[in-house]
C-alpha cells in the first residue's frame, strides 16, 4: 500500500507538459499583440505584462514537475527526458519575456517589418510546441505519432526561415540604419526574436525523441 502511494498518477506530467504549453501560447499571442500595438504605450505595458504573467505561471509548473518527479518511481517517460523537456520549454517563454523586457529597457521606438516578420515565425513555432507536447500522451496511435512528426519538422522548417530572415534583418540594418543607437537596438531585438525559435527546435528534437522512442 505504502509503494502503490508513491507512484504517478496517470497522466500527471504530460498535464504539466500541456499545462506549460497553454502558457507558452499565452505569452506568445500576448507579445504578438505587443508587437502589432507596440505604438501604444499603454496597451504595449498591458500586453508585456500578460507575457510576464504568463512566464511566472510556466515556472510554477516547471518547479512542480521537478518536485514530481522527486517523489515518483515510476515515469510515463524517462526520467532525464521529462526534466530536459519542461526545461527547454521554460526556456521559451523566458526568451519571450527576455525579448519583451529588451524591448523596453532599450527604450525601442519603433517595430519595422523585420521585427514583425521574425515576431511571426517566432510565435508560430511557440503555438507548434503547444500543439506537440498535446499529443504525448497519445503514442499508441499512429496517427498521433505522425502527426507529433510532422509538428517536429515543421518548427524545424520554420526555424530555418527564421535564421534567414535574420541574416537579412541584420544585412539591411547595417546598410541602412544611420542612427548608431537604433541599430544596437533592433540589433538586440532581432536576435532575442530569432532564439525564441532555436529553443523551440530544441523542445521539438525533444519531442521527437520520445515519439521515436516510445511509439
Amino acid at each position: 500500500m505504502v509503494f502503490a502511494k508513491l507512484l504517478p498518477k496517470d497522466g500527471n506530467f504530460f498535464d504539466r507538459f500541456n499545462e506549460h504549453g497553454t502558457h507558452i501560447a499565452e505569452g506568445a499571442a500576448a507579445f504578438m499583440r505587443m508587437v502589432k500595438h507596440y505604438d501604444d504605450p499603454a496597451l504595449r505595458e498591458k500586453y508585456a505584462a500578460e507575457v510576464d504573467a504568463a512566464e511566472r505561471a510556466a515556472d510554477r509548473v516547471t518547479h512542480e514537475v521537478s518536485r514530481m518527479l522527486h517523489r515518483t518511481f515510476i515515469t510515463p517517460i524517462d526520467r532525464e527526458q521529462i526534466l530536459s523537456l519542461i526545461n527547454a520549454m521554460d526556456d521559451v517563454l523566458d526568451l519571450l519575456e527576455d525579448c519583451t523586457e529588451v524591448m523596453t529597457l532599450y527604450d525601442v521606438q519603433r517595430i519595422d517589418e523585420d521585427v514583425a516578420r521574425l515576431a511571426v515565425l517566432s510565435v508560430r513555432c511557440c503555438e507548434l510546441v503547444q500543439h506537440a507536447v498535446t499529443l504525448l500522451p497519445k503514442l499508441s496511435s499512429a496517427q498521433v505519432v505522425e502527426d507529433a512528426i510532422r509538428t517536429c519538422e515543421e518548427i524545424d522548417r520554420l526555424e530555418g526561415q527564421a535564421d534567414r530572415a535574420l541574416r537579412s534583418a541584420l544585412s539591411r540594418l547595417f546598410r541602412e540604419e544611420q542612427d548608431t543607437r537604433e541599430l544596437i537596438k533592433l540589433k538586440a531585438v532581432y536576435e532575442h526574436l530569432e532564439l525564441i525559435s532555436d529553443r523551440c527546435e530544441d523542445v521539438a528534437n525533444l519531442i521527437e525523441g520520445v515519439v521515436l522512442e516510445n511509439s
